[in-house]
């Protein structure tokens, strides 16, 4: 692991996003909530907040950090029957939280394709993304899309 001893501490954020392109049955069954596992979306926020905590444990060489906070957003897209994922990870710290962003958002997608693969197992996990990134040495980051 990089020794980040020396840095400041200043306060991060990143925002990663991705989205499940679920298909018509699967979209259909997300849209009603007929699920037989339960509330996809309750289900997939949770597993966010989760990957985001665990992510030292998921990539090698991330440092563990304190979270301060994390935000899970969801958007149903009727034109392509898909769900958009964004989570967005506060801490304040000495190094960068976008790894804790993009695996809430690995985790959110993967939990969503687990509870509706009963409808099929055509879905596809998309563009999972960094969309911007504030504090740290390297300054901000904001993709330009």
């Amino acid at each position: 692991m990089v020794d980040v001893g020396a840095k400041e501490i200043t306060v991060r954020t990143a925002r990663a996003a991705g989205s499940v392109l679920l298909g018509p049955e699967a979209f259909d069954a997300l849209r009603r909530g007929a699920c037989p596992k339960g509330d996809v979306l309750a289900t997939a926020k949770v597993a966010a907040v989760q990957a985001v905590k665990s992510t030292p444990a998921l990539i090698p060489m991330c440092h563990s950090i304190l979270i301060e906070a994390v935000k899970v957003d969801f958007a149903l897209k009727e034109a392509d029957h898909s769900v958009g994922v964004t989570v967005v990870v506060k801490s304040s710290g000495k190094t960068g939280v976008e790894m804790e962003a993009l695996c809430g958002v690995a985790g959110a997608c993967l939990t969503i394709y687990d509870m509706l693969k009963y409808t099929g197992k055509g879905m596809t996990l998309d563009r999972i993304r960094l969309l911007e990134k504030t504090g740290g040495r390297s300054g901000d980051y904001r993709r330009a899309e």
